[in-house]
């Protein structure tokens, strides 16, 4: 697998949500190799969005990781049980990153079912951030972890054409005013492991 190099990163956070769709994220853990394709994402735009942890210019030990350089990970944990795996883009001192919401399983299906301990289709494994990194082995450990190095890096793969790819709002982002209604969730519409599928509705590419 070719790993994306950090040029790859440097581009606003709604560019590298729609630029990711496809990428494999592979995590070698002790357990074994865990990945999947990139299939569902979400832009959060730093101080100027509402929805954005960043927002306003906040700066913080826990979001410290998104006013570093791109192509790092940015992890967090909600709601007192699940942790979330975000890719840090842009430049430097701007703080914006992508959240990962689903996968496609592609190896290491039997881990991921385990850490999982529940009962459900292959493709359900990734699905939903919190899911996501519990399938994945991902906790704040991974917090700041480079993504162009080994154990947890993503590798490159065939662009997503335009025709696969739908836009809508984020998703759980209400608190943010007019910014919940932006455009800033990208998924790879065929796919089941996409989340909330309920709230899919295309506005535009």
């Amino acid at each position: 697998m070719n790993v994306l190099a950090r040029e790859f990163y440097r581009r606003d956070a709604v560019r590298l949500a729609r630029a990711l769709l496809g990428k494999i994220v592979v995590h070698e853990t002790r357990e074994g190799v865990v990945a999947g394709r990139i299939v569902e994402t979400e832009a959060y735009r730093g101080p100027a969005d509402r929805a954005a942890h960043s927002y306003g210019g906040r700066r913080t030990a826990r979001n410290e990781v998104m006013y570093g350089p791109p192509g790092h990970a940015y992890v967090y944990f909600i709601y007192g049980m699940h942790w979330c795996l975000n890719v840090v883009a842009a430049e430097t001192d701007v703080p914006e990153a992508v959240l990962l919401r689903a996968l496609e399983p592609i190896e290491g299906i039997d881990v991921m079912r385990a850490r999982r301990g529940v009962a459900t289709r292959d493709e359900h494994l990734l699905r939903g951030p919190g899911n996501l990194c519990r399938a994945l082995g991902v906790t704040r450990e991974q917090n700041g972890h480079d993504f162009a190095a080994s154990p947890l890096f993503i590798a490159d793969a065939s662009p997503i054409p335009a025709s696969q790819i739908a836009r809508t709002p984020r998703i759980g982002v209400d608190y943010a005013g007019a910014d919940a209604a932006r455009p800033w969730r990208f998924i790879i519409g065929a796919s089941p492991s996409v989340s909330g599928k309920n709230l899919v509705r295309r506005v535009g590419k």
